[in-house]
Order: C-alpha cells, then structure tokens, then sequence
C-alpha cells in the first residue's frame, strides 16, 4: 500500500522511462516496476563502445535524483539492461 501523496508504480514506470529516453536520445527503455523496485532494459545506439559500467551510469545519470534520499519513490534497480540495436536483449518483469 502506498502512501498518501506517494506516485504509483505505473506513474513512477513512465517517469523514469521519460527521463531515460530524454537523457539518451533516441534511446528505448522498457521499465516495470512493483513497489519501488524496478527492472529496466534500455537499447541506444551511443552504448557502442562503452562498458558495462559506462553503459549503466549513463543510465542512472537520468534518474538519480529519483533514487536520493530517505523518501526516493525508486528504492531500488533489480535489474538493469544495456544494449545496442544489434545486441539481442529479452525484458523480464519484476
């Protein structure tokens, strides 16, 4: 049960889905999400070349402040993906 004043789980999901796909132009994000708690799979062409733990800042860049703090509507990311268009990625709900 959420608190009053508190986004649901589906306004936090199209949140963070805008905010990854503003930061990352042209990017897709696929966010689901149950209580606070988020699996995330975003494919972009400007991950060519980087790492894993490139990749996955630049991720968590565009939503940090959603994750700050002792009353952050995003507690936690179970599981975040990275590709690009010619890497193969399968979502997987929470």
């Amino acid at each position: 049960m959420r608190n009053a004043g508190e986004p649901s789980t589906t306004d936090l999901e199209a949140r963070l889905k805008a905010r990854i796909e503003d930061a990352l132009p042209a990017a897709r994000a696929t966010v689901v999400g149950k209580g606070g708690h988020f699996d995330i799979s975003v494919v972009w062409d400007g991950f060519e070349n980087l790492g894993r733990v490139q990749r996955q800042r630049a991720v968590y860049s565009a939503f940090k402040e959603l994750m700050a703090g002792t009353d952050a509507p995003v507690h936690a990311v179970d599981r975040l993906v990275t590709a690009t268009p010619g890497e193969n990625v399968a979502p997987r709900s929470c």
